[in-house]
């Protein structure tokens, strides 16, 4: 059975689990073999306790004595689907389980031959939510869920991806706003600039002169204006610009 388990790509502690214990709603305690975990939070039940001693002395015995021991390997297997069904796996507490359990069987002939002694078998046991199943037909019941398991992450991804361009968009848009608003306040801190400047060198009572002028009269200063700034050509401002500078 772990070799199956193996072969599906389910990963253990993760799609499956080995020999949880589990508790009745009468408060008995049972530990199912594997509890394979399906998407949307169901569960299958695995059990693997099956007996082949019948089937391994059938298989051992001589032509006159596999008749009766491959009768007792059906009578096993019956047994083991009675039991099955009275344990009641898919009501047990801290699982939901689908309304059927696996029954693994080990050896394909074993279960086989069974069939072919009792072609009632596979229905009675399914008749009691028992689905009997052999390594071939488990794994590919495996794969099947692992392939479920799959999309289920697929969608997953495809849902996380949708948030996280929803919530880059959204940012986005904020980003693109604040540098909106940075260019505007830009613009007005240039505007005022433009205005602080054209007083200082722009017209003809502008500071940079008067200030030089303040020099040539005499003022005591320890500093100089960059030269530059006082070679620099006046430029008359509009009538209603100086006008308001005087």
């Amino acid at each position: 059975l772990e070799r199956v388990l193996e072969k599906s790509g389910l990963v253990k502690g993760r799609e499956y689990d080995v020999q949880l214990s589990l508790k009745s709603e009468e408060g008995r305690r049972y530990q199912p073999d594997v509890v394979v975990h399906l998407p949307e939070g169901k569960d299958i039940i695995v059990d693997s306790k099956v007996s082949l001693t019948a089937y391994e002395r059938y298989c051992s015995a001589v032509d006159a004595e596999q008749q009766a021991h491959l009768v007792a390997h059906v009578q096993s297997l019956r047994n083991h689907v009675k039991q099955l069904g009275e344990k009641d796996y898919q009501n047990l507490a801290g699982i939901q389980s689908l309304d059927f359990v696996l029954m693994f069987v080990p050896i394909e002939a074993a279960f086989s031959v069974a069939m072919q002694q009792d072609d009632a078998l596979f229905g009675d046991a399914f008749d009691r939510n028992i689905v009997i199943v052999t390594p071939s037909t488990l794994l590919a019941t495996l794969r099947t869920i692992q392939n479920m398991w799959r999309i289920e992450q697929q969608n997953r991804n495809a849902e996380e991806i949708a948030d996280r361009a929803g919530k880059l968009y959204d940012k986005f848009v904020s980003f693109v706003a604040d540098l909106e608003l940075i260019g505007s306040r830009l613009q007005s801190t240039q505007g005022a600039y433009d205005d602080a400047r054209n007083k200082l060198i722009n017209g003809r009572g502008n500071l940079i002169k008067r200030a030089e002028d303040m020099k040539a009269l005499g003022a005591k200063v320890s500093k100089s204006l960059p030269q530059n700034l006082v070679e620099m050509p006046q430029r008359d401002l509009p009538r209603s610009v100086s006008t308001a500078d005087k």
